[in-house]
């Protein structure tokens, strides 16, 4: 069916309804309202509203702009459709204001509801000469957020004319819808289009859009730059990898679902195909896990925000997804859209049952010693895989060595990190868990994984990491064990080293054959508190530096202080680092003290690599 017979069997329920009862001032907003949202196809509350802000607008009584309405709606059909939307516009179009550019309060006003929205919007007013005719405009208000090419923000544009600032639109399509919604007050947009710009210090031309849309004398204009749009988009699909996850939006009014790159990865779907609708979704949850969902689709229809764990099946394999999902709600409560957030934390999950498998067969097999040592050694590496040879991370060359205690069935918690975050930056961390045996194995699992993913999808500061790993532990209930731990973020580009520390020994720092151990920033025990602060420190990494990151059982020893075993390791950092060897980092990692027979030992060696024109082997 035609969208204009629509229209017309809307109009012909309304008469039916209404008895044609123009005479009533009530019953003729009734009619207008019912018959511009037939035309419109827009809810009668709609049009209620917008008759009455326009009447409000334009300081008339709404009964008065419904009969103009009524008559411009009613008028003689034989004149067409064409005759019938002029006369609409007509009708509904606001009166020209009196307001100038230079109204000090409208343009206070405008510039006060910018600022709490946000964004890269300007209004504009426009200048007329004589005869009525648009001369140009006039910057009146600016969003805080604008930043044009040239590096001009908002407030330095407010009360310039375009022909100033932007010379180049003038005439243009940008222009022209200017003027077309002074005009008739109707939205519009443009773009994408080039735009060149005339400033030597600005890019030649780029690609915008344009959204216009009417706010009293003037317009309101949404500037969209491309290049900056594409770089978000690069940055949140590296996120995306990077985290392996994905974001989804449902409108549940319109039935619309999009679907982020990244969740069609994790679905292992085919863009080209579309999103899944709800029901397919639903099909792919195991069916062990439908009362998991189920549960927390009934708390989130009570407005909490859902977080759960669930496993799929996608073709062959199952995967192990953690959903977020969040919505925007009616006044009534009722979601209206959803947003989800998903991730494969498949590896993560499967580490945890691993785990737990690992620690059955320990408890069962305490007895046998051949036993816990086979399992010891798997445990380690499941949990603590340490690679054989330094690895490369962006002007960094870092080494790692684990030394299990001497007594094997005296599984420990140590640990180390050492990734790209999120931002680019490098995070490295070393901890132990207090405390020995799968329990502790278990907790140190723990905390390293949540690092991990909160230095990807969350922070890469050292001092929120480490609050986060508190609240972690702190909130695990009875039985959690403590734990220390030193967490640093590493910035390529110059070197600096910002870190923080939770009761953990300092890094040392080698330069030019001399050590020195870092002076600690403020930190107390994960876990011990609940809502813990955490103050940082930094130190400038220069190439060929050495940084060594350990856990205590390096220099802790029954027969001497902490000081007295700090020595030899001092020692052989300085004899390193003075005899220039070709290959540091290793060279360090192997010559270091032997195992501790009452702790487990984790060590982690950096070197700053010089930029890679004048990178050797070191």
């Amino acid at each position: 069916m035609e969208p204009s017979q629509n229209y017309f069997d809307r109009l012909a329920d309304l008469d039916a309804r209404l008895g044609r009862a123009r005479g009533d001032d009530a019953m003729a907003l009734e009619r207008a309202a019912g018959i511009l949202a037939g035309r419109t196809s827009c809810r009668i509350a709609e049009a209620h509203a917008y008759l009455r802000r326009i009447a409000a607008e334009q300081g008339r009584e709404v009964f008065e702009l419904a009969a103009e309405v009524l008559a411009a709606l009613e008028g003689d059909a034989e004149d067409g459709p064409e005759r019938l939307r002029a006369a609409v516009a007509s009708a509904l179009r606001p009166p020209r204001r009196t307001h100038s550019p230079a109204d000090g309060d409208w343009a206070r006003v405008t510039q006060q509801v910018l600022d709490a929205l946000g964004g890269s919007h300007t209004v504009l007013m426009p200048v007329r000469g004589a005869g009525g005719r648009i001369e140009d405009y006039v910057f009146t208000a600016a969003g805080p957020e604008l930043v044009d090419i040239s590096g001009r923000r908002g407030t330095e544009i407010v009360g310039l004319r375009v022909s100033e600032v932007y010379p180049t639109l003038m005439g243009g399509p940008v222009w022209d819808a200017w003027e077309r919604c002074v005009a008739d007050g109707m939205p519009r947009q443009v773009g994408p289009i080039p735009y060149v710009s005339v400033l030597p210090r600005a890019p030649a031309e780029m690609s915008i859009s344009v959204q216009v849309r009417p706010v009293g004398p003037g317009v309101i204009n949404t500037w969209v730059r491309h290049d900056v749009e594409t770089r978000l988009e690069v940055r949140s699909s590296q996120t995306e990898r990077l985290g392996n996850l994905g974001w989804g939006e449902w409108d549940l009014v319109t039935g619309e679902i999009t679907w982020s790159p990244g969740l069609y990865r994790v679905y292992e779907r085919d863009p080209a195909g579309g999103p899944l609708s709800q029901q397919a979704l639903d099909a792919l949850t195991l069916p062990e896990d439908v009362p998991v969902r189920a549960q927390a689709a009934a708390d989130f229809a009570r407005g909490r925000t859902a977080d759960l764990t669930y496993r799929v099946r996608i073709g062959a394999r199952v995967k192990h997804l953690r959903m977020i999902a969040d919505a925007v709600r009616d006044s009534g409560g009722r979601p209206v859209k959803v947003f989800g957030v998903f991730q494969d934390v498949t590896a993560r999950e499967t580490t945890r049952i691993q785990l737990a498998r690992v620690e059955e067969e320990l408890l069962e097999h305490r007895r046998s010693l051949e036993v816990e040592h086979r399992l010891a050694a798997e445990l380690q590496h499941i949990v603590l895989p340490i690679p054989a040879e330094p690895i490369d991370l962006p002007r960094l060359r870092v080494a790692v060595r684990y030394l299990p205690a001497v007594q094997a069935q005296r599984v420990g918690g140590d640990w180390y990190h050492a990734a790209i975050a999120g931002d680019g930056s490098v995070v490295l961390a070393i901890g132990d868990v207090a405390g020995h045996g799968v329990r502790a194995a278990a907790c140190m699992a723990q905390l390293r994984h949540a690092l991990a993913a909160l230095a990807v999808t969350t922070t890469s500061d050292p001092a929120e990491l480490l609050s986060h790993l508190n609240h972690l532990l702190y909130v695990g209930g009875e039985g959690t064990s403590t734990a220390t731990a030193v967490v640093g973020r590493y910035l390529p580009d110059t070197g600096e080293l910002r870190w923080a520390q939770a009761g953990h020994p300092p890094p040392l720092h080698t330069r030019g054959g001399r050590t020195i151990e870092l002076d600690r920033p403020h930190g107390p025990l994960l876990g011990a508190v609940p809502a813990a602060a955490y103050g940082t420190a930094a130190v400038t990494i220069e190439p060929g530096d050495l940084l060594l990151l350990y856990t205590d059982g390096l220099v802790e020893r029954r027969d001497r202080t902490l000081r007295e075993g700090l020595i030899p390791v001092i020692s052989i950092l300085d004899r390193t680092s003075a005899q220039r060897s070709p290959q540091p980092v290793a060279d360090v990692i192997t010559q270091l003290p032997d195992a501790n027979p009452h702790d487990d030992t984790c060590v982690l060696a950096a070197r700053r690599l010089p930029v890679p024109a004048e990178s050797g082997h070191g």
